[in-house]
């Protein structure tokens, strides 16, 4: 894109991550996840999607922390501490299990009977995010089940 007009967004993942976006033509700044670089996040980003709802991927800052698509971006993280037992809701999205978070931006889906997890930060600019989730299932059945599920 041509425009000159720079766009910085802010969201903060808990302790443990920081996006910031500026401008269409730099890369998305994304925190690793603590399990990242293991050999599972390996096959995973393997297999990120081309595109997130006719969204194309984007330039990283480091690709072993993730992958971003659209502006706002879509960010996807794998290595994420698995979740555990919760009262949240869970909902199934092709057989796959998240657990969605309201942020003030938009919406934290983390996989949920994976260990590690996959995360994904949809603004709400994509509302109805989880329509979006489809596109991760692929790269999310990388990662291995542990005893929990949706119930």
């Amino acid at each position: 894109m041509t425009s000159r007009r720079h766009l910085t967004t802010a969201v903060a993942l808990g302790a443990t991550a920081v996006v910031v976006l500026s401008g269409c033509s730099s890369a998305v700044e994304i925190e690793p996840a603590s399990q990242a670089t293991s050999g599972v996040c390996r096959e995973v980003t393997s297999v990120w999607p081309a595109k997130v709802g006719g969204n194309a991927r984007r330039d990283v800052s480091d690709a072993s922390a993730g992958a971003a698509y659209g502006d706002p971006a879509i960010i996807a993280r794998c290595g994420v501490p698995a979740l555990a037992p919760t009262t949240e809701d869970c909902i199934e999205v092709d057989g796959m299990g998240w657990v969605a978070e309201k942020l003030s931006d938009g919406t934290r889906f983390t996989t949920f009977g994976r260990d590690p997890a996959l995360e994904v930060l949809i603004p709400s600019d994509y509302a109805p995010e989880p329509l979006l989730l489809p596109a991760f299932t692929k790269a999310a059945e990388k990662l291995p089940k542990n005893s929990l599920a949706c119930s």
